[in-house]
């Protein structure tokens, strides 16, 4: 068996993860649902494959037996991560994966204390705007003496995937926002106004239910957090899911760069402000993604729920180039 098994990677970002993943010569296998798609991607990788559908524990329970990290790449997250988490548990195998959605890192929230029994970690959002904010919000609440809130934007390019649109269109109504350290309901219609540095001054984010309500609250021990989002280009189709082609091209990708900005707020009422230049999120996720794989199986990891911060450092951002934050 491989140390590290990529679950769903037949997908959009699961098929450019495996690539990565090949390209530093990890040792990996990959596995999902559909057997064709997963043996002609396995010939061409040159690498192992397996075939679960998640609803079968003594296969998944056979092939975890001798697998030190999985990466879950399918979403959406809610109906694979419990599966995949209960396996991990059972087998002693650390769980990472690429989610943006709240309800599956409030579901292995869930099982922080089993995950600790059985020594291993819980990592979603090992790439993505987990990783990407996280370390973002971290480096802000440093310079900040006593914070007390943290408003914190992600500026969206470029067209999203298929799976990514259905993932989105499954998200629960409504939008969240963590006051006093509980998740509250947030005004839609209340947007923030943010200055991402990329020459178009302040522009108005809307409120959006992001899993860093969570993350950033854990690592950072802030209890009051809004997460918002600016999208440009054609990021949120209002078309067909079914008619959306897999997701952007290479070329689409390097074209359309994301950008965060954080605004911290200290208990005097002073502000620190800082904003992040990086890579495509597809491209981002993929390469932190893999990178935080690696890590682990260098066994750099803690046990139960972890953020990536937490486990990594703000350093993380280094890996991934032509990514830097700037304080104003």
């Amino acid at each position: 068996m491989s140390p590290l098994l990529i679950y769903g990677a037949t997908g959009y970002t699961g098929h450019i993860i495996s690539e990565r993943a090949k390209s530093i010569g990890l040792d990996f296998a990959i596995a999902g649902r559909t057997e064709s798609t997963l043996k002609d991607l396995a010939s061409r990788l040159q690498v192992p494959y397996y075939v679960s559908d998640l609803h079968e524990n003594s296969i998944l329970d056979s092939i975890l037996k001798d697998t030190l990290v999985i990466l879950n790449c399918a979403g959406p997250y809610l109906p694979t991560a419990k599966p995949l988490l209960e396996a991990c548990i059972r087998s002693g195998t650390h769980y990472l994966d690429i989610s943006a959605e709240i309800a599956s890192y409030q579901q292995a929230q869930q099982y922080d204390e089993a995950a600790q029994q059985a020594g291993i970690m819980l990592l979603p959002g090992c790439g993505g705007s987990v990783a990407m904010l996280g370390c973002l919000a971290s480096h802000v609440i440093n310079q900040v003496k006593s914070p007390k809130t943290i408003d914190i934007a992600l500026h969206v390019a470029g067209s999203m995937s298929r799976g990514s649109a259905i993932s989105a269109s499954n998200m629960k109504d409504g939008c969240l926002q963590l006051i006093d350290g509980r998740l509250v309901e947030q005004d839609t219609n209340k947007t923030a106004d943010f200055d991402f540095d990329d020459g178009n001054g302040s522009v108005a984010s809307f409120p959006v239910t992001l899993p860093d309500l969570l993350t950033i609250s854990k690592s950072s021990h802030i209890a009051n957090i809004r997460t918002f989002a600016h999208a440009s280009g054609n990021s949120f189709s209002t078309g067909d899911i079914a008619l959306l082609p897999d997701g952007p091209s290479t070329a689409e990708r390097d074209a359309s760069p994301y950008h965060a900005a954080a605004i911290v707020t200290s208990e005097e009422g002073i502000t620190h402000r800082a904003v992040l230049h990086t890579l495509n999120g597809y491209t981002f996720t993929c390469l932190a993604s893999v990178e935080a794989a690696r890590r682990v199986l260098r066994n750099e990891m803690g046990k139960g729920f972890q953020t990536p911060v937490a486990i990594f450092g703000k350093e993380f951002l280094h890996a991934i180039p032509m990514t830097q934050i700037k304080d104003f």
